[in-house]
């Protein structure tokens, strides 16, 4: 190795992080980390504000460098259809190198588990199981062509490392945050039932963020013509269905949120934010009626993209507020 090899792989991942890791990822990141954390407080001690603290921001720069380290998995295992679909990526370029991927990989999980450290042990064997859960799928998809080439087979194996940055989430927080004794006996929480709080209590506010970024992976990968060897849902399913998949998962999240939280249960600021998410879904529907509209059109992907951002706002707003 010369002596110029190390500074020559630090220039290139710092290329690809450029490249490949948008600051729109960074925001989702944040945004998700805030809105999951604030909602679990919310359930847990409603008649408290929350408050991001130190161990908050771990948590996001946790997910931020998982998320960071699941790009890298995602540009080796998709190569030979980013060969065809998408020549302009930096592996596919020679921009980056599989080595320099891989001992960016190894320092990114270093220290996500390190840093988890910090917060709980549980924190750091669940942010060890998505890190390995990434890998996995990488040799999955090696060997089972449907798998790799059938996006909803590929969808029913990958969307689950989104649910286990979740339980990463929620067990940290239960860690660090603790639940105030007595949270099971206020009224609005659906979740309660008069038991302490667990991670298998909270587990169903996993279905807000999972109908929140379904749709928006629906939206992304829909279209009217076919798009013959690339991934679209509308390819196998058509563009109505496709379509209506995404609304579908819109009114999931809405429906788990407004169960959940109940926010006709409140008084004042924090029961009229929690009933924005019912407008807010008018942006994906606007979405959805002009992608109808014009049969030509791509589906238009920044309703989406703007009702998580509105939605989880919401989320965040309404436990800040007082109670």
């Amino acid at each position: 190795m010369s002596s110029g090899e190390p500074a020559g792989t630090v220039r290139r991942l710092l290329h690809f992080t450029a490249v490949m890791y948008k600051p729109h990822y960074l925001l989702y990141g944040v945004l998700w980390v805030f809105a999951l954390e604030a909602t679990i407080v919310l359930l847990t001690a409603p008649w408290d504000s929350w408050r991001p603290g130190r161990a908050t921001l771990c948590r996001v720069v946790v997910v931020a460098v998982v998320l960071l380290y699941l790009r890298m998995v995602d540009e080796q295992k998709d190569l030979e259809y980013d060969r065809v679909h998408n020549p302009d990526r930096p592996l596919v370029t020679g921009a980056v190198t599989a080595r320099d991927l891989r001992l960016g990989m190894a320092v990114l999980a270093v220290g996500a588990i390190a840093a988890s450290l910090l917060l709980s042990a549980r924190s750091a064997i669940a942010v060890a199981v998505v890190l390995l859960y990434g890998l996995a799928l990488w040799g999955v998809e090696r060997l089972s062509v449907r798998l790799r080439e059938n996006i909803l087979a590929n969808l029913v194996i990958t969307y689950p490392v989104q649910l286990l940055i979740t339980a990463y989430v929620a067990l940290s927080v239960l860690d660090t945050t603790g639940v105030p004794a007595g949270w099971a006996s206020y009224e609005p929480c659906a979740v309660c039932d008069g038991r302490p709080a667990t991670f298998w209590s909270l587990a169903p506010v996993a279905v807000i963020f999972a109908g929140a970024f379904l749709q928006f992976e629906f939206a992304r990968k829909t279209a009217h013509e076919r798009r013959p060897g690339e991934h679209y849902y509308s390819n196998l399913l058509g563009p109505g269905a496709s379509c209506a998949v995404s609304l579908l998962f819109v009114a999931v999240a809405l429906g788990a949120d407004l169960w959940l939280v109940r926010p006709w249960e409140y008084e004042g600021l924090r029961s009229l934010l929690g009933l924005l998410p019912i407008p807010a879904a008018l942006l994906p529907i606007y979405g959805a009626v002009r992608f109808v509209r014009h049969r030509d059109a791509e589906y238009p992907v920044a309703p989406a993209v703007l009702f998580i951002v509105v939605f989880y706002l919401v989320l965040i707003a309404q436990a800040a507020v007082p109670a």
